[in-house]
């Protein structure tokens, strides 16, 4: 028997923006909107016309926009109690921003009504009615949002039965049932969904929010009780502890369940797409996100590694191709030789000397990480160790000496200069700099060195430092690993440096990356 198709509904721009740390530009909501298109997911909800000046701009300039498959949805609430909905101001707007559907959110919790909107239940039900009978007339397809939907089911079935038949009366087009405070677990959600769509001629469809840990969980238990549609966001971000997260729902429907939905057919895009929102929202990507995180098919046991090289399916529960990420093989203190040797073929190298060249490199690499050495994001730095070795790198320059001064007068910032004298094929150039801070300077100081001999650095960018105290009980004395990735136009690479000193941890680190990039640019000439 075929499965039945998933509508995906993306709350990211609204609900979404509501994450600590999130600040969306109008300029980024529309970035996100034409990346979710590309994914084919099915509703995009742009916002609240007539909260802010921003959403009512995006509702302008997404009708200029030319989306291939997704619908923009307009969200508001109900009509104030005191007004009608042509006098209501937020009424208005949702009608003026030409979205094509509406969702508008509602109490369902007797609770709430009396509580926090202080009116009688039957007084709720009249707003649900005459803002969905409004809008409607207008031309307009209606979801409504059931706000505290399984609490208020909980407290008061019958009540809950009765908005729900309101909304029907009105012409409502889909009834959302909301976990607002994100506390209901699994079982109750089937439970609940399935008498609702057991009672229902309407679609039913589900929005989960992630306090408990199981807004995932909650929409696929509410998909096999009977609900067909529901509402999440990219990466799961959202307020408190986010919303359920698309990317590891939409895979999980499909790949796992068997259920259809317009996005697997865009699912090779998935990882593509759950980045490019972690960079527009200004947030690191959550390298432990299943499916599309950087660790998602990261492999660092040799045992593991060993497995994989028979067949991927001992250690992988789906190719991950399937949704455009990738296999990475991490070496490490756990590592084997097979290890060496599948990252020496992931990496195009041809080991000289297959039987003893992989042990030796395995043993420098664990008295290197017994030092504080970490190669997992450092692959620039571990690459170069097995060039080296392998005879196919020889370092482009020599460090002849260096100093670095740091000077402070007063309150006034800290002024630092590093000089520096580098030789390359026999020719010394000796120069300094200024930076910021001292690891800059010496930056800046090397750049302005080597540029003359290989004018490509210029194109170098910092794009990450990172710091760790590796002993820290030897407080100021103790050893600092420093974690460096640059890009060049489309490239990215990262490379380590480990000393007591957390200047020469850095140069360590810049070297190899400056490093990195010349070789790789000499095998492409």
């Amino acid at each position: 028997m075929a499965k039945k198709t998933i509508t995906i509904y993306d709350t990211t721009l609204r609900d979404g923006a509501q994450t600590v740390g999130i600040s969306l530009s109008l300029h980024d909501k529309l970035s996100i909107a034409a990346a979710l298109d590309r994914l084919k997911i099915d509703y995009i909800e742009g916002g609240w016309p007539g909260s802010n000046p921003k959403d009512d701009q995006f509702f302008r300039d997404i009708r200029k926009a030319k989306l291939s498959h997704s619908k923009i949805v307009a969200f508001g609430s109900t009509k104030r109690r005191n007004a009608s909905c042509q006098s209501d101001p937020l009424i208005r707007a949702l009608v003026d921003s030409r979205a094509e559907i509406v969702t508008i959110v509602a109490k369902t919790w007797d609770f709430h009504v009396t509580r926090a909107l202080n009116i009688g239940l039957k007084d709720n039900l009249s707003l649900v009615y005459d803002t969905i009978a409004y809008l409607k007339d207008r031309g307009l397809q209606v979801f409504l949002d059931a706000e505290h939907f399984f609490d208020g089911f909980k407290a008061n079935e019958d009540y809950s039965y009765q908005l729900m038949r309101k909304a029907h009366e009105a012409g409502v087009d889909m009834i959302v049932c909301c976990d607002t405070n994100g506390g209901v677990m699994p079982g109750e959600v089937r439970s609940i969904i399935e008498k609702v769509s057991g009672e229902s001629t309407i679609p039913i469809g589900v929005h989960f929010h992630n306090d408990a840990g199981v807004a995932v969980a909650n929409s696929l238990a509410a998909v096999e009780a009977g609900a067909v549609s529901v509402q999440g966001t990219a990466n799961g971000y959202g307020e408190r502890c986010g919303n359920t997260n698309l990317m590891t729902l939409i895979p999980n429907l499909v790949l796992k369940m068997g259920y259809h939905c317009s996005a697997e057919k865009s699912l090779r895009h998935l990882t593509e797409v759950s980045r490019l929102i972690s960079e527009t929202a200004n947030l690191a990507h959550d390298e432990r996100a299943p499916y599309v995180g950087d660790n998602a098919f990261a492999h660092k046991g040799g045992i593991h590694v060993s497995a994989l090289q028979k067949d991927t399916r001992t250690y992988e529960h789906i190719e991950p191709d399937k949704v455009g990420n990738w296999r990475k093989v991490l070496v490490s203190e756990l590592s084997g030789k097979s290890s060496i040797l599948f990252k020496a073929k992931e990496m195009g190298i041809r080991l000289k000397n297959r039987v003893t060249l992989p042990g030796e490199l395995l043993q420098k690499i664990k008295k290197l990480e017994e030092q504080g050495f970490q190669f997992e994001a450092a692959e620039g730095s571990f690459e170069l160790l097995i060039r080296e070795a392998n005879g196919e790198y020889r370092p482009f320059f020599k460090l002849k000496g260096f100093r670095v001064i740091s000077e402070m007068e007063g309150s006034r910032k800290l002024l630092c200069e590093a000089t520096i004298k580098v030789e390359v094929d026999g020719k010394i150039e000796h120069t300094a700099a200024n930076g910021y801070g001292p690891v800059e300077a010496l930056d800046n100081a090397l750049r302005k060195a080597l540029e003359k001999f290989y004018p490509e650095i210029k194109e170098i960018q910092l794009s990450d430092y990172k710091v760790r105290v590796l002993n820290e009980k030897s407080g100021t004395a103790a050893a600092v690993r420093v974690l460096i990735d640059q890009r060049r136009k489309s490239d990215h690479w990262g490379t380590v440096g480990v000393s007591t000193d957390i200047i020469e941890a850095s140069w360590k680190a810049l070297v190899d990356g400056i490093e990195y990039m010349l070789f790789k640019n000499k095998k492409k000439k």
